[in-house]
């Protein structure tokens, strides 16, 4: 009797800096530097305008909440994504701390060899694009808070995806 060979795949995610170039096919890059501006408020504000843009079904509203979030241990093995079919989810740091960004673009499952992981600062939020997969928050700091604007509606928003026990995913930061 033969034994069935099991082929396991790892594949290892090195987080890459965030910028606008890199983040697009995903999302957007929230954030002000080197960003287009114009002055309001009788000249004492600038205005970053329009750094990213909500998106949401009909028959449903954009809400915005605050997460507080804790570090997970790394090494970490991605198990999962997930996705918002409905609509877009920001998250923007309140604290000012760094934090980490797991991604794969659109599709009906995401493709562990198109997984991409950024460094994001404390200066930079991410808007996710209706669809695209993504891990849930990502902290390096203990209680670390971000702000989330995403959608509140009728229908399912958030879809799950688990790899199989055959596919290992490893987000290993180098910090």
């Amino acid at each position: 009797m033969e034994k069935d060979i099991v082929q396991y795949i790892t594949i290892t995610l090195n987080p890459e800096p965030l910028t606008q170039e890199a983040f697009a096919p995903f999302g957007d890059v929230i954030e002000a530097e080197d960003r287009d501006f114009f002055m309001i408020n009788g000249g004492s504000t600038r205005r970053y305008h329009k750094l990213g843009t909500t998106q949401v079904d009909d028959g449903s509203q954009v809400i915005i909440n605050i997460f507080q979030a804790t570090p997970l241990s790394y090494p970490l093995s991605i198990a999962m994504l997930e996705r918002h079919p409905k609509g877009s989810q920001a998250f923007m740091p309140l604290l000012g701390n760094q934090y980490l960004v797991v991604v794969a673009p659109k599709g009906d499952e995401p493709n562990p060899n198109e997984i991409r992981a950024f460094y994001a600062k404390g200066s930079q939020g991410v808007n996710y694009h209706r669809g695209v997969w993504h891990h849930p928050v990502l902290a390096l700091t203990q209680d670390d808070q971000f702000l989330v604007i995403d959608r509140e509606g009728e229908g399912n928003n958030c879809d799950e995806f688990f790899f199989s026990k055959h596919i290992r995913v490893i987000l290993a930061p180098d910090f």
